[in-house]
């Protein structure tokens, strides 16, 4: 049993010094993710719309899947942001910042599902809780965002 614990600490440890600044996120995602499967299965006998069914059942498990298929994809441009800076002969690393935003951002939004979720089953909310939420993702959005202003700069400056 010892070594059992040893191998999955080791690998636990390996796995987030490799994530870096992307671990807290990811992890966050796959608990969100867990728990708003779980809400939105105890939610579904209060909704008018019939209830539990396999098919929402397949498309919300499919729909998480390619959530992390998403922070993948910007891990992806975030390595290929940091091999075109390295080709440039610029000496900087830069942390997994596409994919954390777009992590970030899919938390907050599983917040927000797993909130709603729990009104429909008719948990009473804290009066702040949703709007705080939602002031987050509004937050995240903004800080993220590249406005088409911005990618026309962009363009003309390289022409």
């Amino acid at each position: 049993m010892e070594k059992v614990k040893v191998t999955v600490t080791a690998a636990i440890s390996a796995l987030m010094s490799w994530l870096g600044i992307l671990a807290v996120p990811v992890f966050l995602l796959v608990g969100c993710n867990i728990i708003d499967y779980a809400t939105g299965l105890c939610a579904a006998k209060y909704r008018g719309d019939g209830g539990i069914s396999s098919y929402r059942s397949i498309r919300g498990i499919v729909k998480k899947v390619c959530q992390w298929l998403l922070v993948l994809v910007g891990a992806w441009i975030d390595v290929l942001i940091n091999y075109a800076v390295d080709c440039a002969g610029v000496d900087i690393t830069i942390p997994f910042v596409v994919a954390t935003i777009a992590a970030v951002w899919l938390v907050v939004n599983e917040i927000i599902s797993i909130l709603e979720n729990m009104l429909d089953i008719g948990v009473t909310m804290p009066p702040f809780m949703m709007p705080a939420v939602k002031y987050i993702k509004q937050q995240v959005e903004a800080k993220a965002a590249v406005t088409e202003q911005e990618e026309r700069e962009e363009e003309e400056n390289e022409n």
